[in-house]
């Protein structure tokens, strides 16, 4: 391709490792996608491009430190602190505070960021078990609470006082 260059492309590029990470990255991207339509549809935040980006970006972070600086912990260690760090940024961007009451909105899309990120950064760890588990719990979360949320919102928490209230009563 660059032979017009006098560059021997496969000296430089391993296209081995290029499908592996190209994979990895992917997966990643797979797993945030049910997290990212449910913050679509349910939130005025991130949502179909936001949450895939964090995991996509986290992960190519990530798998290039374990090429760059391979066998080094602690230099590993530090760039994955700065990886959360940088997440924590982006999800802080998230939350807003109204200036018309002392309500505030965003908290689940800031902590929905900070997993799509875990998420990727398990991927690239090939711990795709982690990832996985922390797809699957942070949609059901966003699910299920959810509907609590709504549920709560529609009766005024009134259902709850009762409930209290009549199990106070039977003790």
């Amino acid at each position: 391709m660059l032979d017009f260059l006098g560059i021997n492309v496969e000296h430089y590029i391993d296209w081995g490792v290029i499908l592996r990470h190209l994979l990895l990255i992917g997966f990643a991207l797979l797993l945030t996608l049910p997290v990212a339509v449910n913050r679509e549809a349910n939130s005025s935040g991130g949502g179909v491009r936001t949450f895939p980006l964090v995991a996509v970006a986290t992960c190519s972070y990530t798998l290039l430190s374990l090429e760059v600086l391979s066998g080094d912990g602690e230099a590993i260690g530090k760039f994955m602190a700065g990886i959360v760090t940088g997440i924590g940024f982006i999800g802080g961007g998230a939350i807003l505070k109204m200036k018309d009451d002392s309500r505030v909105s965003g908290l689940a899309n800031a902590a929905s960021i900070w997993n799509t990120g875990a998420i990727g950064m398990s991927v690239a760890w090939q711990r795709f078990e982690i990832a996985i588990i922390i797809a699957v719990i942070n949609f059901l979360i966003l699910r299920v609470g959810y509907d609590a949320k709504k549920m709560v919102k529609e009766n005024g928490g009134k259902e709850c006082e009762d409930d209290y209230e009549s199990k106070s009563e039977s003790d």
